[in-house]
């Protein structure tokens, strides 16, 4: 097929590499000119994805027309935040498209897909989630995540596209939940980071991953996400990875903070983006509309954006009144 993938950030050099490998014919474009020199030179986004060379002949190119110009799937890899932006700047497209980013737009509370489907309204739209850290994907370390598209026939299309031996795609028709699992637990993940960084164990870690799986599904659901969803592949084996990982950059921004940086010091020597640090401003919002309790997020908001000590925020998750772990069950709310 003619891929076009717009972002050359980790996540958009890993999958060109991938879809290469596989005989695609590949263009990807970067936004800044001069990142697209460098990589034409030294074969390598040394940048965004160090130490994974890149194919002789991977076209990469700053001219948007040119690198969607007769592709057969468009797959957006920017950062949540330019989505609308970019899709702006897109000439017409004839070709389905591919979110694979992770995030919700704060001034609207949209997903992805559905930021792509306001501005690209003729096009079917996917999205791509999972457990599935660029650097591992570039390098064929074994993955598995799940292509989700109210169109079951372009579920298929990127499952046939882009699976491999190493590079494993289930599908499915809960393109909220997957969308809503894979930014969501970016936030958790820099609340399991302030854990990390304040050095409080493993049991603490644990608790807290769990109850922000919970969390998830509980601001999922009311949006209509099925339950089950947050237990798969972007529900639960993303926040997993992205809670553990050495490569995980939220969970860093957590751990960063829990050992007292400022969030400013953080994102100034931060050259790639922790999708969370936004995030976590829109899943407040979404919960405020629908009452939806997310005690976890709350904190991580306070400890970004209000100036709350790391240390207090945890101590006050702790001392939240008592109640039944499972209140559905139980027949409380």
């Amino acid at each position: 097929m003619n891929i076009a993938i717009i972002g050359a950030g980790g996540w958009g050099t890993a999958l060109s590499v991938l879809l290469h490998g596989k005989g695609h014919r590949v263009r990807l474009w970067a936004y800044v000119p001069a990142h697209v020199t460098e990589m034409q030179s030294k074969h390598e986004n040394v940048h965004f994805l160090p130490g994974v060379p890149l194919p002789p002949d991977l076209e990469i190119s700053n001219d948007m027309a040119r690198v969607v110009q007769g592709a057969e799937l468009v797959v957006m890899a920017v950062p949540s935040h330019t989505m609308r932006d970019t899709c702006r700047k897109l000439p017409p497209l004839a070709a389905p498209v591919l979110s694979v980013s992770k995030g919700i737009e704060n001034e609207t509370g949209k997903r992805m897909t559905e930021i792509i489907a306001e501005m690209l309204p003729h096009e079917p739209v996917a999205a791509l989630s999972g457990p599935s850290h660029a650097e591992e994907v570039a390098r064929g370390t074994p993955t598995a995540v799940v292509a989700s598209s109210l169109h079951p026939e372009l579920a298929g299309l990127v499952q046939r596209t882009f699976m491999t031996d190493r590079f494993r795609i289930y599908t499915g028709d809960d393109l909220v939940g997957v969308e809503l699992g894979g930014a969501l637990k970016n936030v958790i993940a820099i609340a399991a980071g302030i854990t990390d960084g304040l050095g409080l164990g493993d049991n603490a870690k644990a608790a807290l991953v769990t109850r922000g799986q919970a969390e998830m599904s509980r601001l999922g659901m009311a949006f209509g996400a099925r339950q089950e969803t947050f237990f798969g592949l972007s529900g639960m084996g993303d926040l997993m990875v992205t809670c553990f990982s050495k490569w995980s950059r939220n969970r860093g921004v957590g751990e960063r903070l829990g050992r007292g940086e400022t969030l400013d010091q953080i994102l100034a020597s931060m050259e790639m983006v922790a999708e969370g640090v936004r995030t976590a401003k829109s899943a407040v919002s979404l919960s405020q509309k629908t009452g939806i309790e997310v005690p976890i997020t709350r904190e991580v908001v306070a400890v970004l954006y209000q100036g709350k000590s790391p240390r207090q925020a945890m101590q006050d998750l702790m001392m939240r009144g008592a109640k039944p772990e499972l209140p559905l069950l139980s027949g409380k709310k």
